[in-house]
């Protein structure tokens, strides 16, 4: 090799080892904002939002069914602790509206359960936020693997549907012996709840939006819940929860989105 040849093979390998250099330097890519980025923004700013077990978030993997998608969320507040949940937030993060419902809690009522049924639209990060009353923020996320729920068809023929339009039924379940004023019920709505995204399979025209909006269960004049839902809870909406009863009938009060008003009085423990 001549000169030439030597001072050409030391430049190529300088160039190359300032190239390697510049690459590693350079700052890593930053991730990919995702649909929970957004909401989370949108709904909580800058707040942190911790992940402790706090709250926990009970859902299939893979649903057998995208419009009837179960979903439970659970909160255990340390022994001691004198604060309470006054707000739980449930977030499907790809479906059109994410926020399917948002609870808001009685001070006394020692809600600690809450399971309803959803419309998941695709395979999406679902996420539940509970906010405590000094503020504090925790969550829990699964992935549920379901699409096409928003879209489904009704499973009920609309006649028959707005026929039976706000009918409520309550259910009970025993209360555990270790803790006889902790009760759970059931409530079931009759109500088609139609997310605006469902096709009339005879008209090929899109059904109108039309859900349960509002929901508020009351025993004797003390809070339980009051839910503010959307397009993704599924026909017929019916929600358990787990509280501390009272002794005094429940009152429940609904309206959906077309200005309908339901209610109905159960007698405590289904008596």
């Amino acid at each position: 090799m001549d000169f030439a040849q030597k001072s050409s093979a030391t430049a190529g390998r300088g160039l190359a080892a300032l190239a390697l250099a510049a690459l590693l330097t350079l700052p890593a890519a930053a991730a990919e904002p995702t649909a929970w980025d957004d909401i989370r923004a949108n709904l909580y700013g800058e707040a942190p939002l911790v992940e402790d077990g706090l709250i926990t978030l009970e859902a299939p993997y893979r649903a057998e069914d995208a419009a009837i998608v179960p979903m439970t969320i659970r909160t255990a507040l340390p022994d001691g602790d004198t604060r309470h949940v006054a707000k739980i937030t449930l977030v499907i993060d790809e479906n059109p509206s994410p926020v399917a419902a948002a609870f808001t809690l009685g001070e006394s009522a020692g809600v600690t359960a809450i399971s309803t049924r959803v419309r998941v639209n695709a395979y999406s990060d679902v996420h539940a936020v509970a906010e405590l009353s000094d503020g504090s923020l925790h969550v829990a996320a699964r992935f549920v693997k379901a699409s096409g729920g928003c879209a489904a068809p009704m499973a009920k023929d609309p006649d028959a549907a707005m026929a039976s339009l706000g009918k409520m039924k309550m259910r009970w379940f025993d209360a555990p012996e270790t803790s006889p004023t902790h009760a759970s019920a059931q409530l079931m709505i009759r109500h088609p709840n139609n997310s605006g995204l469902q096709m009339d399979q005879l008209t090929r025209f899109y059904i109108p939006a039309h859900f349960v909006s509002t929901l508020t269960i009351r025993q004797g004049d003390a809070l339980v819940l009051r839910m503010e839902g959307g397009i993704s809870i599924s026909e017929d909406p019916n929600f358990r929860f787990d509280f501390t009863s009272n002794g005094a009938p429940l009152t429940v009060e609904a309206q959906d989105t077309e200005g309908n008003l339901f209610g109905q009085s159960f007698p405590a423990g289904g008596a």
